[in-house]
Formats: structure tokens, sequence, C-alpha cells
């Protein structure tokens, strides 16, 4: 198969920004790619704000929301493109900003109007990756499992650390992949209260202390006995770990320390669960120094990285699954979400109207 070049938009639930990743993939016995460059988007105060309430929006408002998103998309990406001096895109593929994810009722929805995308970079826009699965009786998550399979292969284990923490392996032959907790989604809830975009390298937590019957309560929620395949959402954290955390009454930093140890203690348990040995982990938890240092003391793990994926890793799984939606080859497993098939999820824009 020919080189393709896909930009891959991605806004994680932790709100750090609209990471942008330009990628080329091949095929020639085996998928490879390249990341040719790469840039995170802070989103301004107000913006943020806008997507922190998104959840609590009317029907035309949450609309309005999604326009804006993507012609904030579209504009940031133009830029991108110019700076970068790219002359080559065969796709973008934006994963949009996820507002609502109950699949137990049937619902996720990520906004981003792609119509912005393509009528100011006259490019095909893949967009909408999960709602096709839930309405197949999935998760709609986790998705980046079937790219961990095909680009990833070499990694026992692969453990993204976002907003939510999700891992993906292959158990007999069969590939497993769950969100096992939330992670910068509520740590960065609790920086804020001190004025800290998000807890640097751990160490506002570690200077705090670990409130033991919080540990206890959190440690102890339903979600952590559920069988797979589960998957987590903003909605769970408002209703299950916010109101824990606040009947206590604790001190910024006693938050901050309690919740990574809840972190670290439900990650060494999956670890250990799958007697996982040799871990490779992305996302901006890889930045949460004293949340890997407390995992290195409860587990014989073995964390690899590699900085170029750190942060990118999302957005080009994105512009993959967008890849394979174009070429019309299947882009999620049934074995990863609960889905009823493999099948391949997504729609393009124009071409999907």
């Amino acid at each position: 198969m020919k080189e393709c070049f896909v930009i891959g938009l991605m806004s994680g639930t932790s709100l750090d920004g609209l990471d942008i990743a330009y990628c080329s993939f091949s095929f020639e016995k085996s998928w490879s790619y390249k990341i040719l460059t790469f840039k995170t988007i802070n989103y301004t105060p107000c913006f943020k704000e806008r997507l922190r309430n998104a959840p609590i929006l009317e029907s035309s408002l949450l609309t309005n929301l999604s326009e804006d998103f993507g012609l904030l998309m579209a504009e940031n990406v133009q830029a991108f493109v110019e700076e970068n001096l790219i002359s080559q895109i065969d796709l973008i593929a934006s994963h949009g900003h996820t507002v609502f994810h109950e699949p137990e009722n049937g619902i996720t929805l990520q906004i981003g109007n792609p119509k912005p995308i393509y009528d100011l970079l006259k490019i095909p826009v893949a967009y909408d990756f999960r709602t096709q699965d839930v309405l197949l009786g999935g998760q709609g998550a986790p998705l980046v499992p079937f790219v961990d399979q095909l680009l990833f292969s070499e990694y026992d284990v692969c453990l993204n650390l976002g907003g939510f923490s999700n891992i993906s392996f292959d158990d007999h032959g069969i590939r497993v992949a769950f969100d096992i907790c939330p992670v910068n989604i509520v740590l960065n809830l609790w920086a804020n209260k001190l004025g800290f975009d998000f807890d640097d390298k751990g160490m506002l937590a570690s200077s705090g202390e670990i409130h033991f019957p919080l540990l206890d309560h959190l440690n102890k929620l339903d979600y952590y006995l559920k069988p797979l395949p589960k998957s987590l959402g903003w909605e769970w954290v408002q209703n299950s770990i916010i109101p824990l955390i606040e009947k206590e009454n604790l001190s910024t930093v006693n938050v901050l320390r309690t919740y990574t140890e809840h972190v670290a203690l439900q990650m060494v348990s999956v670890f250990t669960k799958y007697k996982l040995k040799t871990v490779f982990v992305s996302g901006g938890g890889v930045f949460n120094s004293f949340l890997l240092n407390r995992m290195n003391q409860m587990s014989t793990i073995s964390f690899k990285t590699d900085p170029k994926l750190v942060e990118s890793k999302e957005a080009m799984a994105f512009a993959f699954l967008g890849l394979m939606k174009m070429n019309k080859q299947i882009n999620v497993l049934s074995s990863v979400t609960g889905s009823v098939k493999d099948h391949c999820s997504g729609k393009i824009y124009p071409e999907d109207l």
C-alpha cells in the first residue's frame, strides 16, 4: 500500500488541550508509522470552561459549542499545516471531545463538527468513532487497543495515563483492554483548586498525607469488581468519585496524596492479576514521577516509554483509525469493547451525509 499521510486530532477528558499529530502510515507485510510532527494547542481558560460545562448545556447550546469547537480545530489545523509547510494530507481524523459516555444507556457523544474543518482545508474528515460500537452493544471504548495490536506488538502491555488510565494486552491470543480508573481528570480538578493546571511531577501529592478512610472507600467502588468489557466516563466521576472526596472535607494536598495512592493501587492490582511484567506507558501521566514511583515501589513492573509518543500516541492512534475507516477496514475489536462483532466504525465528512 502506498504511504498515506493523516492528521490526527485528539481532545482528552483532562482538558489539557488539542493534540495535533501529522503522521504517515505504510503497509509492507505489517503496518508501520511515523509521527512527522506534533503539537498541543492549549485551550484558553474561557474555552476550557465551556468544554468542562458541556454536559449541563441544553441541546441548542451544545450544538453551538460543537460548531465552535469544530471551527477552533479547523483554524488550528490550518495554522499547523502552514507552520510546518505540510503539502500532502490524505485525511484528517478527529476524535472530537467527549461530553457524554454512558454506554450502558446506549449513549456516547463526541462534539466537534467536522464541517468547518472540511470547509477550511478541503480535506475529508473521519470522525464519530464511538457511536456505531455503542449501537452494536459495545462500550464504544477503548478504541486505541486496535492500534496497539497492529503498531505496538513488540510490547507486552500498553498503558495510557490520561484523564483515565486504560490498558491493552493480549490474553491467550485475544486482545483485552479496559479503563482501570480515573487519573488526571480527578488530579487536575484538585490541582486547579491551588491555582495549578496539573500536579507537576506529583509534587503537590507528595507533600500530602494519605487519608485511609477515603482510600478504603475509593478502593471499594463497584466498578473495580465489574467483569470485562468496561469503560469509564465523566458521569461516573461526578457521581461516584467527587462526592466521596468532598464528603471527607480534606486539605487539597491530602486529597491529591490519597487519590494518587488509589490510582497506583488500582493499576498494580491489574498488573498483578494478569501477571504483566513490561509495560509501555504513554499519556500526560508519564510526567507524574511520584505516581510512577509509587507503582514501582508496589510492584516489580518494568515501565518503558518513548518521549516522542508520550503525548502524541492517542492523536496518532485516531489518525490510524481514520485511515482504516477511509479504507473500509475493521478498526474496532469486539473482544475489547463487547460489541456483537468486529467492525469498521466512524464516519467520513462529506461522504457520510
